[in-house]
């Protein structure tokens, strides 16, 4: 019993300190990110390893969510007579919801497992140890331009993948299912709020790519220097990403609506 205890103990006293060196981790990189103003091709760099590289998955995955939200919605909307609220009911789920979570998910799954092993090969190759050697640190060269970029990349994507979802929308709803077009476009425009839905689905971007850049990078530069601590650091960014994304969308969600 005295070693279970111990056990428990033990393990939240490590979680805590990890979580403290992450916390530390992460005030450093942002204290670097003056040193991108004279580094700026490598924030460019960054941006199209994490979001131009990311686009694909995102806009056929957008183009296919919405196309099962038109399907979904308009058996639901047909049953009260509002098969004309379907624009309206498709563009407010993409915008304030499925947008930012799914573009988070899926920004985690391809660019941040992405980051987590490149860092973690450069770790692991003793490639920061030379950056070091050279007096070059590695947090204005390696950490600062990957979290700079994934906070602006995923609210990019996410707002192309309402877009594309909007879209996807449209040729179920009206192409094959017979929704009036102009009513389909008019109540979506009415009913959409720019600052009460765009711009807060926009901050629930921002913190996801922040949040998921962040674990993502922080994993690569404290994982165990080997092939099995790499993959171990790659699939923990997975995991701790998306949960940190589906838990922060209910603490933003609460606080905005």
């Amino acid at each position: 019993m005295i070693d279970r205890v111990a056990r428990f103990g033990r393990f939240w006293l490590d979680a805590l300190e990890r979580f403290g060196r992450a916390q530390l981790f992460l005030a450093r990189s942002l204290g670097a990110m003056p040193s991108l103003i004279p580094r700026f091709p490598l924030l460019i760099q960054q941006l199209y390893a994490s979001g131009v590289m990311t686009l694909s998955i995102i806009l056929v995955s957008g183009l296919f969510v919405g196309m099962v939200l038109a399907l979904q919605g308009y058996n639901l909307l047909q049953g009260f007579g509002a098969e004309a609220a379907l624009g309206q009911a498709v563009a407010l789920t993409l915008v304030r919801e499925l947008g930012p979570v799914v573009t988070g998910l899926l920004f985690a799954g391809r660019a941040g497992s992405a980051m987590t092993a490149e860092i973690g090969l450069m770790k692991a190759t003793e490639q920061l140890s030379g950056l070091e050697m050279m007096a070059v640190d590695p947090f204005k060269r390696v950490y600062a331009p990957r979290l700079f970029a994934g906070f602006l990349a995923l609210p990019m994507l996410a707002a192309m993948f309402s877009a594309v979802g909007v879209l996807g929308g449209y040729l179920v709803g009206v192409e094959v299912l017979g929704v009036d077009a102009g009513a389909y476009w008019s109540n979506m425009q009415s009913s959409v709020a720019f600052v009460e839905d765009v711009c807060q689905g926009l901050i629930k971007a921002l913190v996801f790519g922040l949040v998921v850049s962040w674990i993502a990078i922080f994993e690569g530069a404290d994982c165990i220097p080997t092939s099995e601590g790499v993959s171990a650091a790659t699939t923990r960014t997975v995991v701790y990403s998306s949960l940190s994304v589906l838990g922060l969308d209910f603490v933003l969600t609460a606080i905005m609506f």
